[in-house]
Protein backbone atom coordinates (compact mmCIF):
# COMPACT_ATOMS: atom_id res chain seq x y z
CA UNK A 1 0.00 0.00 0.00
CA UNK A 2 1.32 3.55 -0.70
CA UNK A 3 0.75 6.39 1.12
CA UNK A 4 1.19 9.76 -1.17
CA UNK A 5 0.33 12.81 1.85
CA UNK A 6 3.32 13.86 3.13
CA UNK A 7 4.26 15.33 6.77
CA UNK A 8 6.56 17.84 7.44
CA UNK A 9 9.96 16.47 7.68
CA UNK A 10 12.31 16.40 11.43
CA UNK A 11 15.53 19.02 10.84
CA UNK A 12 17.54 15.62 12.37
CA UNK A 13 16.67 11.66 12.43
CA UNK A 14 18.17 9.41 13.56
CA UNK A 15 19.47 5.07 12.91
CA UNK A 16 21.76 2.14 13.10
CA UNK A 17 23.36 0.55 15.82
CA UNK A 18 21.61 -2.05 17.02
CA UNK A 19 21.42 -4.34 20.32
CA UNK A 20 18.52 -5.62 21.93
CA UNK A 21 17.76 -7.96 24.77
CA UNK A 22 15.02 -9.40 26.94
CA UNK A 23 13.52 -8.98 30.44
CA UNK A 24 15.32 -11.54 31.88
CA UNK A 25 18.32 -9.15 32.88
CA UNK A 26 20.74 -7.60 31.08
CA UNK A 27 23.59 -9.63 32.72
CA UNK A 28 22.02 -12.95 31.61
CA UNK A 29 21.97 -12.46 28.25
CA UNK A 30 24.62 -13.37 25.85
CA UNK A 31 26.63 -10.84 23.92
CA UNK A 32 26.82 -11.80 19.64
CA UNK A 33 28.99 -11.05 17.18
CA UNK A 34 29.04 -8.27 14.42
CA UNK A 35 25.38 -8.49 13.35
CA UNK A 36 25.36 -9.56 9.66
CA UNK A 37 22.95 -6.15 8.57
CA UNK A 38 19.73 -4.42 10.15
CA UNK A 39 16.25 -4.52 8.83
CA UNK A 40 13.56 -1.88 9.64
CA UNK A 41 9.79 -3.20 8.55
CA UNK A 42 7.54 -0.20 8.48
CA UNK A 43 4.25 -2.06 8.94
CA UNK A 44 0.56 -1.81 10.10
CA UNK A 45 -1.97 -4.23 10.80
CA UNK A 46 -4.48 -2.09 8.85
CA UNK A 47 -2.82 -3.05 5.59
CA UNK A 48 -3.79 -6.17 3.77
CA UNK A 49 -0.55 -6.33 2.01
CA UNK A 50 1.84 -6.12 5.18
CA UNK A 51 0.93 -9.75 6.77
CA UNK A 52 4.38 -11.23 4.64
CA UNK A 53 6.43 -8.72 5.36
CA UNK A 54 5.75 -9.74 9.26
CA UNK A 55 6.16 -12.80 8.98
CA UNK A 56 9.73 -12.50 7.37
CA UNK A 57 10.16 -10.17 9.50
CA UNK A 58 9.30 -12.93 12.35
CA UNK A 59 12.09 -15.25 10.66
CA UNK A 60 14.69 -12.50 11.09
CA UNK A 61 14.24 -11.70 14.26
CA UNK A 62 14.62 -15.60 15.35
CA UNK A 63 18.38 -14.97 13.50
CA UNK A 64 21.35 -14.29 15.31
CA UNK A 65 23.17 -12.05 13.35
CA UNK A 66 20.16 -9.84 11.99
CA UNK A 67 18.98 -6.66 14.36
CA UNK A 68 14.63 -6.53 13.06
CA UNK A 69 13.10 -3.99 14.20
CA UNK A 70 8.83 -3.36 13.73
CA UNK A 71 7.60 -0.10 13.12
CA UNK A 72 3.90 0.21 13.00
CA UNK A 73 2.49 3.23 11.51
CA UNK A 74 -0.72 5.48 12.02
CA UNK A 75 -1.54 6.53 8.15
CA UNK A 76 -3.66 3.62 7.68
CA UNK A 77 -5.89 3.52 10.93
CA UNK A 78 -8.57 5.48 8.61
CA UNK A 79 -9.46 2.01 7.44
CA UNK A 80 -11.46 0.99 10.14
CA UNK A 81 -8.81 -0.58 12.65
CA UNK A 82 -6.57 1.63 14.72
CA UNK A 83 -3.07 -0.02 15.02
CA UNK A 84 -2.17 -0.22 18.67
CA UNK A 85 1.73 -0.18 18.20
CA UNK A 86 1.85 2.58 15.89
CA UNK A 87 2.75 5.91 16.90
CA UNK A 88 3.38 8.95 15.06
CA UNK A 89 7.42 8.87 15.55
CA UNK A 90 7.40 5.62 13.33
CA UNK A 91 5.76 7.18 10.99
CA UNK A 92 7.80 10.37 11.08
CA UNK A 93 10.65 7.82 10.93
CA UNK A 94 9.13 6.84 7.92
CA UNK A 95 9.04 9.73 6.12
CA UNK A 96 12.28 10.77 6.63
CA UNK A 97 13.54 7.96 4.83
CA UNK A 98 11.62 8.50 2.07
CA UNK A 99 13.08 12.16 1.91
CA UNK A 100 17.08 10.60 2.79
CA UNK A 101 15.97 8.21 -0.15
CA UNK A 102 14.62 10.40 -2.32
CA UNK A 103 11.41 8.47 -2.88
CA UNK A 104 8.16 10.54 -3.53
CA UNK A 105 5.59 8.60 -1.35
CA UNK A 106 6.10 5.63 1.45
CA UNK A 107 4.23 3.03 1.34
CA UNK A 108 3.81 -0.67 3.75
CA UNK A 109 5.23 -2.99 3.79
CA UNK A 110 8.93 -1.05 2.99
CA UNK A 111 12.21 -2.60 5.02
CA UNK A 112 14.62 -0.67 4.86
CA UNK A 113 18.00 -2.57 5.06
CA UNK A 114 21.08 -0.92 6.24
CA UNK A 115 20.04 2.44 6.31
CA UNK A 116 21.01 2.49 2.72
CA UNK A 117 18.60 0.52 0.41
CA UNK A 118 14.60 0.35 0.41
CA UNK A 119 12.26 -2.71 -0.74
CA UNK A 120 9.01 -4.55 -0.59
CA UNK A 121 9.53 -6.43 2.97
CA UNK A 122 7.13 -8.98 1.86
CA UNK A 123 9.30 -10.73 -0.94
CA UNK A 124 11.77 -12.62 0.80
CA UNK A 125 14.43 -13.45 -1.36
CA UNK A 126 14.63 -9.57 -2.26
CA UNK A 127 15.29 -8.79 1.51
CA UNK A 128 17.74 -11.50 1.92
CA UNK A 129 19.31 -11.09 -1.47
CA UNK A 130 19.76 -7.21 -0.25
CA UNK A 131 21.01 -8.11 3.05
CA UNK A 132 23.44 -10.49 1.41
CA UNK A 133 24.72 -7.99 -0.99
CA UNK A 134 25.08 -4.95 1.13
CA UNK A 135 26.82 -7.34 4.42
CA UNK A 136 29.13 -8.50 1.72
CA UNK A 137 30.41 -5.35 0.64
CA UNK A 138 30.86 -1.49 1.26
CA UNK A 139 27.27 -1.46 2.44
CA UNK A 140 28.18 -3.62 5.70
CA UNK A 141 28.75 -2.13 9.59
CA UNK A 142 32.34 -1.21 9.63
CA UNK A 143 32.11 0.39 13.00
CA UNK A 144 33.07 -2.63 16.43
CA UNK A 145 30.36 -2.24 18.58
CA UNK A 146 30.17 -3.79 22.45
CA UNK A 147 28.22 -3.21 25.20
CA UNK A 148 29.00 -3.96 29.26
CA UNK A 149 26.58 -3.74 32.13
CA UNK A 150 28.45 -2.60 35.00
CA UNK A 151 25.56 -3.43 37.51
CA UNK A 152 22.87 0.02 37.67
CA UNK A 153 24.31 1.19 34.10
CA UNK A 154 25.01 0.22 31.00
CA UNK A 155 28.00 1.03 28.77
CA UNK A 156 27.99 1.27 25.16
CA UNK A 157 31.57 0.98 23.15
CA UNK A 158 31.40 2.37 19.61
CA UNK A 159 34.65 1.72 17.90
CA UNK A 160 36.91 3.94 15.54
CA UNK A 161 36.03 3.87 12.16
CA UNK A 162 38.25 1.63 10.05
CA UNK A 163 40.92 4.24 8.13
CA UNK A 164 39.52 2.53 4.69
CA UNK A 165 35.97 3.78 4.89
CA UNK A 166 37.37 7.27 5.83
CA UNK A 167 36.56 9.66 8.84
CA UNK A 168 35.69 13.04 7.04
CA UNK A 169 32.96 15.42 8.28
CA UNK A 170 31.49 12.06 9.84
CA UNK A 171 27.95 12.47 12.10
CA UNK A 172 26.43 9.94 13.67
CA UNK A 173 23.79 10.08 16.21
CA UNK A 174 23.14 7.10 19.12
CA UNK A 175 19.72 6.10 19.02
CA UNK A 176 17.77 3.98 21.99
CA UNK A 177 14.77 1.80 21.20
CA UNK A 178 11.80 0.09 22.96
CA UNK A 179 10.09 -2.74 21.66
CA UNK A 180 8.08 -5.51 22.28
CA UNK A 181 10.05 -8.26 21.25
CA UNK A 182 6.70 -10.57 20.76
CA UNK A 183 2.53 -9.91 20.69
CA UNK A 184 -0.07 -11.21 19.77
CA UNK A 185 -3.05 -9.50 18.28
CA UNK A 186 -6.66 -10.18 17.05
CA UNK A 187 -7.90 -7.97 14.37
CA UNK A 188 -11.81 -7.59 14.72
CA UNK A 189 -12.34 -4.83 11.74
CA UNK A 190 -10.48 -3.27 8.66
CA UNK A 191 -9.14 -5.10 6.37
CA UNK A 192 -7.23 -7.95 8.10
CA UNK A 193 -10.95 -8.20 10.41
CA UNK A 194 -11.14 -11.48 11.55
CA UNK A 195 -7.80 -12.57 11.60
CA UNK A 196 -4.62 -13.13 14.59
CA UNK A 197 -0.91 -12.21 13.67
CA UNK A 198 1.90 -12.17 16.09
CA UNK A 199 4.22 -9.25 15.88
CA UNK A 200 7.55 -9.19 16.38
CA UNK A 201 9.99 -6.53 18.17
CA UNK A 202 7.59 -3.68 17.31
CA UNK A 203 8.96 -0.44 18.46
CA UNK A 204 7.36 1.58 20.95
CA UNK A 205 9.81 4.48 21.86
CA UNK A 206 12.75 6.04 19.70
CA UNK A 207 15.47 8.28 21.79
CA UNK A 208 18.77 10.00 21.01
CA UNK A 209 21.00 9.50 23.86
CA UNK A 210 24.37 10.65 21.83
CA UNK A 211 26.71 11.44 19.14
CA UNK A 212 29.32 9.63 17.42
CA UNK A 213 31.79 11.60 14.95
CA UNK A 214 34.23 8.40 14.04
CA UNK A 215 36.36 8.39 16.82
CA UNK A 216 35.91 5.29 19.49
CA UNK A 217 33.37 6.84 22.21
CA UNK A 218 31.88 4.75 25.15
CA UNK A 219 28.51 6.18 26.47
CA UNK A 220 27.17 5.10 30.04
CA UNK A 221 23.13 4.86 30.76
CA UNK A 222 21.17 4.05 33.28
CA UNK A 223 19.72 0.19 33.17
CA UNK A 224 16.25 1.77 34.18
CA UNK A 225 16.19 3.61 31.10
CA UNK A 226 17.33 0.70 28.56
CA UNK A 227 14.11 -0.67 29.85
CA UNK A 228 11.68 1.95 30.20
CA UNK A 229 9.11 0.71 27.80
CA UNK A 230 8.57 -2.49 26.09
CA UNK A 231 10.13 -5.86 27.04
CA UNK A 232 13.28 -5.26 24.67
CA UNK A 233 15.96 -2.87 23.64
CA UNK A 234 18.06 -1.62 20.78
CA UNK A 235 20.51 1.01 20.47
CA UNK A 236 21.27 2.26 17.18
CA UNK A 237 23.92 4.61 15.40
CA UNK A 238 23.77 6.33 11.90
CA UNK A 239 25.18 8.70 9.75
CA UNK A 240 23.13 12.01 9.44
CA UNK A 241 24.63 14.79 7.49
CA UNK A 242 23.94 18.36 7.73
CA UNK A 243 20.40 18.66 6.32
CA UNK A 244 19.19 15.58 8.67
CA UNK A 245 19.50 13.21 6.13
CA UNK A 246 19.96 9.78 7.20
CA UNK A 247 23.57 7.97 5.67
CA UNK A 248 24.24 4.19 6.42
CA UNK A 249 24.06 2.05 9.16
CA UNK A 250 27.64 1.98 10.56
CA UNK A 251 27.24 -0.74 13.37
CA UNK A 252 25.75 -2.91 15.49
CA UNK A 253 25.60 -4.91 18.30
CA UNK A 254 23.43 -7.48 20.22
CA UNK A 255 22.88 -9.15 23.11
CA UNK A 256 20.55 -12.24 23.56
CA UNK A 257 18.57 -13.46 27.39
Amino acid sequence: MIMTGKRRLPAAALLGFGLAFGMAGFGHAQETARPFGVVELFTSQGCNSCPPADKVLSELADRDDVIALSYHVDYWDYLGWKDGMASPDNTERQQTYAHSLERASVYTPQAIINGQRDVNGARRDTVLSTLDGLSGGTGGLPVTMALHDTGDSIVIDAGDMPAANGTASLNAHVLLIDFTARQSVAIRSGENGGKTFEYRNAVKRIQTVGMWNGQAKSIELPKSEMMKKGDGCAVLLQAVDKKGRLGPILGAAMTRP
